[in-house]
C-alpha cells in the first residue's frame, strides 16, 4: 500500500489510488472519520424521515391558493440541484415553468403569482435566505425547507410561510433525498408532479438495497460501487446522461466525485455532447492516449493513467412518448452509438442504467451506486472524503472581513 503523503497547505492523500485501501473495512472506516459512508447509507431513511416532517408541515396553504405562474427553486450545491430534480420529476408537461435559481434573492419578474422554494441544508446559506427575504418583500408564496432552528426557519415564521425542518447529520452532498423529497412534496402540493407514497417507499427500498449492496465488507467484484471507483482511477471522467433525468444523476455525480474524491469531471446530456463535445474521445486523453499505450508500461506510471473514463447513465424512460422531451428510441440510438464510438478509441466505458417504475425510483437507481463510488475513490487514495480544506478556505477567503478587523 501506498503511503499517503503531506503537502505545504497541510493536504494528505496519495496520488496513486491503491486498491488494498478498499479490502480492509476497518481501515477504511477509520479513514471516514466524519462517516460520509455512514450517512451515504441513509439515503432511504431521509426519504422516510423527510416525508413524515413534510407531512407534518403546512403545506395545505399552498393548495389553497391555487396554481402558481411560476415555481422558483433557490439554493446552492445540492440545495441546487433539487430545483432540477423537481423539473424532471414533473416532466416537460409540467403546467408551469419550474426554475433552479442559485444565485442570491430571485429572478426580477417574481412577484405574487410565483412561488419560492428555498432550500438550504444548514438553514443559513446566504442564496437560500436572500431568496427568502426577496419572495416576502415582493408577495410570493414561501416555502422553506432546513436545519430547524435556523436563520432560513426564523425567517419563514416571520413571513407564515410554511417550513420543513430537515435535521442536519451530515455535509449538504450526503442529504441529496433529505433536501430532494419535501421539495417534490411541496410541488405535489400545488398540483405540480404526481409522487405517492408508493414512489416514495419504494424508492426509500431501492437506495436501502443498493446501500447493502454497497456495503463497506463487500469485496470490489461484488459490490458495484467499489468496482466503479477503481475502474475511475487515475482518470479523467466524463460522465452523460442520455435522457434529462439521467442527465441530473450524471451532474450529481460530478459533484460528489470532485467534492469528495476531487477528481476533475466533465458531466452534461448525452444529446448536446454529441453535437461537440464527443470529440473529446479522439483527443490527447482519448483515442490518441489509448492507441500511443504500452501495454508493457508499468500501471503505476502518472502520466499512463492519465486517459479518458466515460460514464453512460442510461434512463430508457418509462413515460410514454408523447409526454417525453423525445422519443426513447432516439435516446437509445445515442447512447449506443457514444458506446460504440469508445469502443473503436479504446476509450473505457462503465454504462449505468436506470430501474424502477416511477421517475423518482429511476433517478435512485441512478445515484446510489455513484454516491458510494465517490467516497471509495476518495478512500483509494487515502483521502478523508468529508474533510475538504479547500471548501473551508473558500469560505474564508471570500466571506467579508468583521468590522472590527478592518
Amino acid at each position: 500500500m501506498a503511503s499517503p503523503r503531506e503537502n505545504g497547505v497541510g493536504l494528505t492523500g496519495s496520488r496513486i489510488a491503491d486498491e488494498s485501501r478498499l479490502e480492509d473495512e476497518k481501515a477504511m472506516l477509520a479513514q471516514d472519520p466524519g462517516g460520509m459512508l455512514r450517512a451515504t447509507a441513509s439515503a432511504g431513511a431521509q426519504v422516510r424521515e423527510s416525508a413524515a416532517l413534510a407531512a407534518e408541515a403546512n403545506l395545505q396553504v399552498l393548495a389553497d391558493e391555487g396554481r402558481p405562474r411560476a415555481v422558483v427553486v433557490a439554493g446552492i450545491g445540492t440545495a441546487g440541484l433539487t430545483g432540477s430534480i423537481l423539473a424532471t420529476v414533473a416532466g416537460p408537461r409540467c403546467p408551469v415553468p419550474v426554475i433552479g435559481h442559485r444565485s442570491a434573492g430571485v429572478p426580477g419578474w417574481v412577484g405574487a403569482a410565483d412561488v419560492v422554494i428555498a432550500v438550504s441544508a444548514s438553514g443559513r446559506s446566504p442564496e437560500a435566505l436572500a431568496a427568502a427575504d426577496a419572495a416576502a418583500r415582493r408577495g410570493a408564496r414561501l416555502v422553506a425547507i432546513g436545519n430547524p432552528d435556523s436563520e432560513l426557519q426564523a425567517m419563514a415564521e416571520r413571513a407564515r410561510a410554511p417550513f420543513i425542518p430537515v435535521p442536519r447529520r451530515a455535509p449538504a452532498r450526503a442529504s441529496l433525498w433529505g433536501l430532494a423529497v419535501p421539495v417534490l412534496l411541496a410541488a405535489r402540493a400545488l398540483g405540480l408532479v404526481k409522487v405517492n407514497e408508493a414512489d416514495l417507499a419504494e424508492t426509500a427500498a431501492r437506495l436501502d438495497a443498493d446501500a447493502e449492496r454497497c456495503r463497506p465488507g463487500a469485496e470490489a467484484f461484488v459490490n458495484p460501487a467499489k468496482s466503479l471507483a477503481l475502474g475511475l482511477a487515475g482518470s479523467v471522467p466524463i460522465v452523460w446522461g442520455s435522457s434529462p433525468l439521467a442527465t441530473v444523476a450524471a451532474r450529481r455525480f460530478a459533484d460528489t466525485l470532485a467534492a469528495n474524491a476531487r477528481y476533475p469531471v466533465m458531466a452534461g446530456a448525452l444529446g448536446e455532447a454529441g453535437r461537440g463535445r464527443v470529440g473529446l474521445l479522439d483527443g490527447p486523453f482519448g483515442g490518441l492516449a489509448e492507441s500511443g499505450r504500452d501495454i508493457f508500461a508499468d500501471p503505476d506510471d502518472e502520466e499512463e493513467n492519465t486517459r479518458l473514463r466515460l460514464v453512460v447513465f442510461r434512463d430508457g424512460g418509462l413515460n410514454p412518448e408523447d409526454e417525453a422531451d423525445e422519443p426513447v428510441a432516439v435516446e437509445e440510438r445515442r447512447a449506443e452509438a457514444v458506446q460504440v464510438l469508445a469502443e473503436r478509441r479504446g476509450v473505457r466505458c462503465d454504462v449505468l442504467t436506470a430501474e424502477g417504475g416511477s421517475a423518482l425510483e429511476r433517478l435512485a437507481s441512478l445515484t446510489a451506486v455513484p454516491d458510494f463510488a465517490s467516497i471509495y475513490l476518495a478512500l483509494a487514495h487515502g483521502l478523508d472524503p468529508m474533510a475538504v480544506p479547500a471548501i473551508n478556505e473558500m469560505k474564508e477567503l471570500s466571506n467579508p472581513m468583521p468590522e472590527a478587523l478592518q
